[in-house]
This record gives structure tokens, C-alpha cells and sequence, in this order.
């Protein structure tokens, strides 16, 4: 193992492994409970199936690369990981000001600063070896 993957924090690590767990268990609700994570899409509609299996997989796939990019504890691998959350969240608080849904705003900022904060902590820690 090189010496700069030894140089993460554990908290870092904690937080990206949550994060890992949390998208890969909105994977799984998006395939066998779609009802509990959209309750205003009609999920009777044609082609709504498609479109959730396809978040569900574009979620597994986030919490994989998350869950790796831990394992591994390699920093440029949760720096991209935290720059991909960052840019999805910025979309997410496009999406909430569309349409009018605060819930998400809020949501989003708050992601917003966690990832930027994240982003931070390990580049600095990068910086300094």
C-alpha cells in the first residue's frame, strides 16, 4: 500500500463507506420499493419502469465506486467520487428550484456542503505529504 493511501483519515473513510451503503440501499429501494422513494410519479405509467431501473443502476453504480474508492483508500478515486456527488447535488438544486420543492433544496445544499467539505479534507491532506 502506498504511503499517501495510509494518510486518510479514518472519519473520511467512515463517511465515504455511509455514503457507499446509503446509494447502494436507494438502489435497492428504487428496484423493489420504487412506491417509497417516488410517491407522486404515476409508476403505472408507460415507460416509468425503464426510467427507474435506469436511476437504480446509475445509483448501485455511485455506491459501488464509492465502496471501492474506500476499500482501496485511494484519494483521487474519492476525490472524483465526491466531485461526481457534488455536481449531482448542484443538478438536484436546479431540479428542486423547478419545481418549487424546498425539501430538496435544502437537501441539496446541505450535500452540496458535505461533498465540498469531503473534497477539501482529502486534497488538503494530499497537499500536505
Amino acid at each position: 500500500m502506498k504511503e499517501e493511501q495510509k494518510s486518510l483519515p479514518k472519519w473520511i473513510l467512515i463517511v465515504s463507506g455511509i455514503f457507499a451503503l446509503l446509494e447502494i440501499m436507494v438502489s435497492f429501494s428504487l428496484c423493489f420499493s420504487p412506491q417509497s422513494v417516488m410517491e407522486t410519479v404515476d409508476l403505472n405509467a408507460k415507460g416509468v419502469d425503464y426510467i427507474i431501473y435506469m436511476w437504480a443502476v446509475r445509483q448501485f453504480a455511485l455506491g459501488f465506486i464509492f465502496a471501492f474508492a474506500t476499500f482501496k483508500k485511494s484519494i483521487p478515486m474519492l476525490t472524483i467520487a465526491y466531485i461526481f456527488f457534488l455536481v449531482m447535488f448542484v443538478g438536484d438544486f436546479f431540479i428542486g428550484i423547478l419545481q418549487k420543492e424546498s425539501s430538496l433544496i435544502i437537501a441539496a445544499v446541505v450535500m452540496c456542503i458535505i461533498s465540498s467539505v469531503l473534497i477539501y479534507a482529502i486534497n488538503r491532506k494530499n497537499n500536505k505529504q
